[in-house]
């Protein structure tokens, strides 16, 4: 008959080594009650998935600004708000779900040219691109790569395009934020100040996956009417200096 694999079969050493973390902080937050005992088998304690889940919870909560006081306060209640905080966060980063791309510096420079060393840099800068080692770099949004692209395509050389990127890139932060704003001050704030009741979690997730492709197009709706006014303008400008040459 066939032994049955235990489910709890990494030692100290191989957790540690499976989530980056050293032996020190795994002990440190077992003795803080953030992580669940081991079982021990032969005075040796062995780990499984469930330490494994709770230990990465650990870090994603740490890498969004959470202290391990806060992720112990968060704990002690139970996994429920948590994951649901880290599946809401989850949603809100995944926006539309675009898949990176990574390219080599030959495929960047056949479609942006051969000198593009301060391009990279100005790309890098910008989030558009993140290198991985020397020769290869990641897209996390390939399409605004290829808006770039479109863009230089017209004309208008590549340096340009990149600061303009930029300064779009700064602005729509500003944009974002005030949209997260609204979601965490007008619908999470109020459920959080109810204690996060058990039946409303599926309701405040549907506003969630509501208000993102809302925000979107609102967003898009603004920008047309905002582009059409600049775009008027500028050209009754120009109009303006064509009729003064004539005369």
């Amino acid at each position: 008959m066939a032994t049955v694999q235990p489910e709890n079969d990494l030692t100290i050493e191989q957790l540690a080594a499976e989530t980056g973390m050293t032996v020190r902080n795994i002990r440190s937050h077992r003795a803080r009650g953030l992580l669940p005992a081991p079982e021990v088998r032969d005075r040796v304690g062995y780990y499984g998935p469930e330490h494994l889940d709770r230990l990465r919870m650990i870090q994603e909560l740490q890498t969004d600004g959470f202290n391990l006081k806060g992720i112990e306060r968060l704990l002690s209640q139970n996994l429920g708000p948590a994951e649901q905080f880290l599946s809401f966060k989850r949603a809100l980063d995944e926006f539309d779900g675009e898949q990176p791309e990574t390219f080599t510096r030959k495929e960047l420079a056949d479609r942006f040219g051969t000198e593009i060393d301060d391009a990279l840099k100005r790309a890098i800068d910008a989030g558009a691109l993140v290198p991985i080692d020397d020769d290869r770099f990641e897209a996390p949004f390939p399409s605004l790569l290829d808006a770039a692209e479109g863009v230089v395509a017209t004309g208008v050389p590549l340096d340009h395009a990149l600061v303009v990127i930029a300064k779009v890139q700064s602005r729509c932060r500003s944009v974002s934020h005030e949209f997260v704003k609204l979601f965490l001050e007008d619908i999470w704030r109020p459920f959080e100040e109810e204690g996060y009741p058990e039946e409303r979690w599926p309701e405040v997730r549907a506003a969630l996956d509501q208000l993102r492709p809302l925000s979107l197009q609102a967003l898009v709706a603004v920008y047309r009417m905002t582009m059409s006014d600049e775009v008027e303008k500028a050209f009754g400008k120009q109009l303006e200096r064509m009729a003064k040459r004539k005369g």
